[in-house]
């Protein structure tokens, strides 16, 4: 007879009661609850307290856990709450504690990397999206095929490669900024092997009796991490983003910060993938929060944007956008910045989809987030003015009537068709680290084409196109517009 799947005993549970199915769960699925556990707390005691107040929940869960749910990454969100729970009430152990109690639990002598990787594996897979988790889970503390993940996740082994790659490409960046650097095939050699540890003898049988009865002959404190964490997941069901630290909702029509909490319209995880989409149906929210992706990425499109992973000078660069001559955001450029030495130095995920970028109340997010002000002023600086030399030359570049705008980039390449030379000028102004200003009554749209070789000789580069296209740069000092940024009073 085939194995039953997790979601066949759970139902089996709930409908029927059966303590038989609820056992073959615990015993599926306690290691890796334990493990979990046993990381997070640091002790074994506290570890097994935990595993049980899990399965407690677990058990009074039962029947409302969609069909779709993977257990395994349920269960480990799981244990990560209760574990979080019991250190907030109960034990607050230091983390040198912790890591010294890892340590002297893997005294292997190989791989020497998980001792590296085990303090900050479980603050690594938080910082990853559901489905990313869910298949890291799968492939590496469940050992499952490609096969199989893509099977638990409704998509193809291809897919589901690309997804656990990438995931765990996440991890090894994670670990990188830490000072921790192996590569992506060592760091999951190393999760697959060493995650998930056995749990105590007879812990699997005692769990089952106890949770199979919902806590009823449970020890206090292993039940009141069940109700604790029964709290804690019925204030963040319904799939609400749990906005982070200075986390900001703000909702269309009204002038509230609401910080640390989350009110409705709820944002679905999901809709901070980077699909079009995404841009049509995300609700009307301003959402600041710590970046919980590795690489930058931006979308904007039906008068909304969102981005991965910005800088505090993304942030102002979306903030202080002026629209150009066809409606679209011109973003203030980076070199027209002046920031304290104190400014914010850490990475953001914007979601900025109210009507018509009302960019008034973006900047009071931005400051309610950062405890940063900007404001603009007219000073004396250093900066390139773009003249025509050769107005014919020029000409030669005008886009034809009724051309499509068209961007492509590479390494060493970036090709502009039907800009207008304000985009042109952003890039200029980007690429030589100096404001550059365009000349008086220069209009229309233009083709440009900028290739290099060498990083260090782009500027001569971008000179030389310049100069084939009849235009030049001069060096002048004059009073331009810049962005002044200080500390909020």
């Amino acid at each position: 007879m085939p194995e039953m799947d997790d979601i066949a005993l759970l139902r089996e549970c709930a409908e029927t009661g059966s303590e038989t199915a609820f056992a073959a769960l615990v015993e599926r699925h306690v290691n890796l609850v334990y493990s979990t556990a046993l990381r997070s707390a640091g002790n074994a005691h506290a570890a097994e307290e935990i595993t049980q107040a899990v399965f407690i929940v677990l058990a009074k869960k039962a029947r409302v856990l969609s069909r779709r749910t993977i257990l395994s990454g349920w269960l480990y969100r799981a244990a990560r709450l209760t574990a979080a729970n019991y250190l907030h009430t109960e034990i607050r152990r230091q983390k040198r504690e912790q890591e010294a109690y890892m340590q002297s639990l893997l005294n292997e002598p190989a791989p020497e990397i998980w001792p590296q990787i085990a303090p900050l594996l479980d603050a690594a897979m938080e910082r990853l999206g559901e489905r990313d988790r869910n298949a890291l889970m799968l492939r590496f503390f469940e050992n499952k095929s490609l096969h199989e993940v893509g099977l638990a996740l409704g998509a193809s082994e291809a897919a589901a490669k690309v997804r656990v790659s990438r995931a765990l490409e996440k991890l090894r960046k994670f670990f990188f900024k830490r000072g921790v650097t192996f590569s992506s095939a060592l760091i999951a050699e190393a999760v697959s092997v060493n995650s998930v540890q056995i749990a105590p003898a007879g812990l699997a049988k005692t769990i089952s009796a106890v949770a199979a009865a919902k806590g009823a002959a449970a020890g206090g404190s292993s039940l009141t991490l069940a109700k604790g964490v029964l709290k804690i997941m019925a204030w963040t069901k319904a799939k609400t983003a749990i906005v982070v630290g200075a986390g900001i909702l703000l909702a269309a029509g009204t002038t509230s910060v609401v910080v640390n909490r989350i009110k409705t319209p709820s944002v679905d995880e999901s809709f901070w993938e980077m699909r079009l989409a995404n841009l049509r149906m995300a609700p009307p929210v301003i959402i600041i929060r710590p970046s919980r992706f590795s690489d930058h990425a931006s979308m904007t499109g039906n008068g909304k944007w969102i981005s991965h992973n910005l800088d505090f000078k993304g942030l102002l660069e979306i903030a202080y956008a002026s629209a150009d001559s066809t409606g679209e955001l011109d973003l203030f450029s980076r070199e027209r910045m002046i920031l304290p030495a104190d400014a914010p130095q850490r990475w953001y995920d914007l979601m900025f989809t109210l009507p018509n970028h009302p960019m008034e109340k973006l900047r009071q997010a931005i400051t309610r987030t950062t405890g940063f002000t900007a404001r603009k002023e007219i000073r004396p600086a250093e900066v390139l003015v773009l003249k025509v030399k050769d107005p014919a030359l020029l000409a030669l570049h005008a886009s034809q009537p009724g051309s499509k705008r068209h961007f492509k980039y590479d390494n060493g390449m970036r090709a502009y068709s039907n800009f207008p030379m304000s985009a042109i000028t952003r890039f200029l102004e980007n690429s030589l680290h100096q404001p550059v200003r365009l000349p008086t009554g220069l209009s229309g749209n233009y083709d440009f084409t900028f290739q290099w070789q060498d990083p260090q000789q782009m500027a001569e580069a971008l000179t030389r196109e310049l100069e084939a296209a009849g235009l030049e740069l001069a060096p002048r000092t004059e009073p331009i517009e810049m962005l002044v940024v200080e500390k909020a009073k």
